[in-house]
């Protein structure tokens, strides 16, 4: 999902970079309902999609990435975009509303139940990718939650293509992101209710916390179980302050949340995926459905039809370095035995579990099969690497009723 600012991720552990950069979207950067909350405790803030962020706590990246995988690290991301898509004729149902956003997207919204999430994509015409998105349906109404960086854009977009039909009342609150193998144990004990562990991966559902509504969604993007929780900005504060105060719970800045995503083997909207790249060049064809593909009912469709036929030219694959020299975003990928430029590298860096480089890359077909060698080009020496399978770590998402 999330754009990050450049060189996020450390070369080594508890090495963060300088200087950060980020798409900036305003002069002054904006600051979530939480920019206390970050300054209170220690934060170092960066400048991203426009906004003053926490890119790392006291803890340091390695610590607060490594704390999310054991326990359960708290993120501040009010930055999304928060979207209420209701249909302008009351009368209509949600089934409805689900087949116009089906007209801008390629995932299966008709078929969504209730309560329930679906990642999916924005295309445009060309069959590139607009951005990355969680589609929930709630009633006759659909949840949307966009990227930071995209936000303006797609909703200026949703609105102009579904004019008189449709419309989006934003939701310029708190989104906070509870994630770990301890998440569901801390949010239980926190609201007193079993709503939390009664949730399965991908569902969302009310509940409220002293009386405060909170509307929660079990996902999130670091390949760990866990929950989004979005609530009024004027008590996101108090909230987080009664989640950080459970001794299981540790702050997670941009850097934590870029690495454990690099693991999980997750999509970083522009970087490894753009108005360029198609769902099947991306590796994303599970979030299209056989329903849609045949359908071929929205923008894009003619490019993926044809993808899909005669396959693609390049895809995004799984890389693994030898040695512990990271290859970063925009690295050559070369063919081992005849140093050809073949593809380049998308997102890299160290991956603390792991206690190694990672990286993601499209390489030239048929490049990608996995086990091949290839070399990066770091520092302009041809460094050894294995095209590899994603993810990289074991994805603890909770498929079941029980947690």
């Amino acid at each position: 999902m999330q754009q990050r600012p450049e060189n996020l991720t450390q070369d080594l552990p508890g090495d963060m970079p300088s200087e950060t950069q980020g798409e900036t979207l305003n002069e002054v950067p904006l600051r979530t309902a939480l920019y206390d909350f970050h300054v209170r405790h220690g934060a170092k803030m960066v400048e991203f999609a426009g906004y003053d962020m926490p890119v790392q706590y006291p803890m340091g990246v390695m610590g607060e990435h490594l704390h999310c995988r054991e326990k359960a690290g708290l993120f501040d991301v009010s930055h999304m975009g928060q979207a209420w898509l209701r249909a302008v004729d009351p009368s209509h149902s949600g089934d409805t509303l689900a087949a116009l956003i089906e007209t801008l997207v390629p995932g299966g919204i008709t078929t969504l139940g209730q309560g329930r999430i679906r990642y999916t994509l924005l295309m445009n015409d060309s069959g590139g990718i607009r951005d990355d998105l969680m589609v929930t349906r709630r009633g006759d109404d659909l949840w949307l939650v966009v990227n930071a960086g995209c936000k303006q854009a797609d909703f200026a977009y949703i609105s102009e293509k579904l004019a008189g039909r449709a419309e989006l009342d934003i939701f310029d609150e708190a989104l906070l992101a509870l994630q770990g193998p301890e998440a569901v144990d801390v949010l239980s004990d926190m609201i007193g209710s079993s709503v939390a562990s009664d949730m399965a991966f991908m569902e969302a559902c009310e509940a409220e916390w002293n009386g405060i509504p909170l509307y929660i969604s079990r996902c999130g993007y670091t390949g760990e179980d866990g929950f989004e929780i979005s609530l009024m900005a004027d008590k996101a504060d108090a909230f987080a302050e009664a989640l950080l105060s459970d001794s299981r719970v540790a702050l997670c800045g941009l850097g934590a949340r870029d690495s454990l995503r690099l693991e999980a083997g997750l999509c970083l909207y522009g970087h490894d995926i753009d108005e360029e790249t198609s769902p099947a060049e991306a590796d994303l064809l599970w979030s299209i459905p056989k329903r849609r593909r045949e359908a071929a009912d929205f923008p894009g469709a003619e490019r993926l039809s044809r993808e899909l036929e005669s396959g693609v030219e390049r895809l995004r694959v799984g890389i693994q370095p030898e040695g512990r020299a990271p290859a970063r975003e925009g690295t050559d990928i070369c063919d081992a035995k005849t140093g050809k430029v073949i593809g380049h590298v998308s997102s890299g860096g160290f991956a603390p579990s792991l206690k190694a480089p990672i990286a993601m890359g499209y390489v030239d077909a048929p490049h990608h099969i996995v086990g091949n060698s290839i070399h990066l080009l770091v520092r302009g020496k041809a460094m050894p690497a294995t095209i590899v399978e994603t993810p990289f770590v074991c994805q603890n998402y909770v498929s079941s009723k029980k947690a």
